[in-house]
């Protein structure tokens, strides 16, 4: 049986091994998408934003179809590890775009095997991506733009959608990653 902390040791070795030196990559576990909808197991930030979801052979595929809305809404890129138990109905599942690994394992060695790579998401949602962002980032965005005029009172729904109708999807893309390579210490699972 192949259990969800051995793909995961695993998948973050090999991805630490394939960004290693990189100064801008920054690797993030249980990164929360969609305020709280959704959370990917791994994601690099770099270029791009790739989310890993990890389904071992003990995990069921009940939260599949809403963890794929919400990753379909705010990744560029997304790669599912499965164990074999799963790979048949997990292709099935997925969008065409994502990237299809199988963690198997013989003779207590476990590898990680790229079936099918992913390609870029079609249909980012602008307002996603901004939902990333904390309150004072997305005023600095704003006001970086000359837009942060009558929004400095508004909550943090209200920048999110300013930003989501004012920035190309591109652009906006660029400024979350950057944003979430500068931050520092455990800042996941709240704002400062």
């Amino acid at each position: 049986m192949v259990h969800d902390i051995e793909i995961r040791k695993s998948l973050r070795e090999r991805l630490a091994d394939r960004h290693a030196g990189e100064a801008d990559t920054k690797i993030v576990e249980e990164l929360v998408l969609c305020q709280g909808v959704a959370r990917v197991d791994l994601a690099v930030v770099n270029g791009r934003l790739h989310g890993y979801e990890i389904k071992s052979e003990s995990d069921t595929l009940v939260r599949l179809p809403a963890q794929i809305e919400a990753y379909c809404r705010a990744l560029e890129y997304v790669t599912i590890v499965v164990s074999p138990s799963h790979a048949e109905k997990v292709a099935a599942l997925v969008p065409p775009w994502w990237g299809v690994m199988r963690a198997v394992k013989r003779a207590n060695l476990l590898r990680l095997v790229e079936s099918k790579k992913p390609r870029r998401n079609p249909s980012i949602r602008p307002f996603a991506l901004a939902q990333f962002l904390w309150r004072d980032e997305a005023l600095q965005v704003l006001g970086d733009r000359g837009l942060a005029v009558g929004m400095r009172s508004k909550p943090r729904l209200a920048l999110w959608q300013r930003l989501s109708t004012a920035v190309d999807v591109d652009e906006l893309g660029a400024i979350v990653r950057e944003k979430l390579k500068q931050r520092r210490g455990d800042w996941r699972s709240h704002e400062p």
